[in-house]
């Protein structure tokens, strides 16, 4: 039976990895990379710096394919993304029909944990589904961006007796989540903390957490809004993307 590895890797510092994580790297016949162009190029580089680093036991190969484009134009958010992830499915289940001896171990290595805010899992969940090749699969967590981003500034995740929410920049852009006053947002591309300066928000904010390239700031959101536009504005013109992570916290 093929054996494939999940690996959460962290959010971008080698030192992240687990001792769990580096157990599983030293167990696989081949490392999956999904290449997301030049653009992002240094992600491929984090990836090879922690190979090179850790996955040292045993000779390994690394078998590459270019990452499926999400159509970003397309009217409606979820029919293109079932798409784009159709598509990953495609290709998950070439690499492991194709490039895994029966007997070996694939692995894929996520960025932060792959509970949280990735797709990994369910395209695998769906290559299965297909029944065409049959696998065992395991997952390792990692340190996610939350994790990273909430010990960078100090700060617990939640307060005493009370619910935090994770939430994405699409969904608060459209409203101030629930009966919670702690909201962690990902993947906001519309920098949708720009709709809330109305409210007595403090914010904890970070881009890039765990690289060389790691920018924090925090402070009270009415009060930092703008620098924050400035600076992801200055980090993507450099790097040509961003990911950032930030915690909204009322009262």
């Amino acid at each position: 039976m093929r054996k494939i590895y999940v690996i959460g890797i962290g959010a971008g510092d080698p030192g992240h990895l687990t001792l769990q994580a580096v157990k599983a790297l030293n167990k696989a016949d081949a490392f999956f990379i999904l290449d997301k162009g030049e653009e992002k190029a240094d992600l491929t580089r984090l990836r090879q710096d922690i190979l090179d680093a850790h996955a040292t036991d045993r000779p390994y190969r690394l078998v590459r394919a270019a990452d499926p484009e999400r159509d970003r134009r397309a009217p409606e958010y979820s029919p293109a993304v079932d798409d784009w992830r159709r598509r990953r499915a495609d290709l998950y289940e070439e690499f492991i029909a194709r490039e895994l001896g029966e007997d070996e171990c694939g692995a894929f290595l996520v960025w932060g944990d792959p509970s949280l805010y990735d797709s990994t899992l369910g395209v695998l969940e769906e290559v299965l589904e297909r029944g065409s090749v049959a696998f065992d699969h395991e997952v390792v967590p990692g340190i996610s961006s939350v994790s990273a981003l909430l010990a960078r500034h100090r700060t617990g995740l939640n307060r005493v007796a009370s619910p935090v929410q994770i939430t994405t920049g699409r969904r608060l852009a459209e409203g101030w989540p629930g009966e919670v006053d702690d909201v962690v947002v990902m993947l906001d591309a519309r920098q949708a903390f720009t709709r809330h300066l109305d409210r007595e928000l403090f914010i904890y904010w970070g881009a890039y957490v765990g690289t060389k390239d790691e920018i924090l700031v925090s402070g009270r959101l009415a009060e930092v809004s703008d620098r924050i536009e400035e600076l992801r504005a200055e980090a993507r013109a450099r790097k040509g993307w961003i990911m950032d992570t930030y915690l909204l916290r009322r009262g």
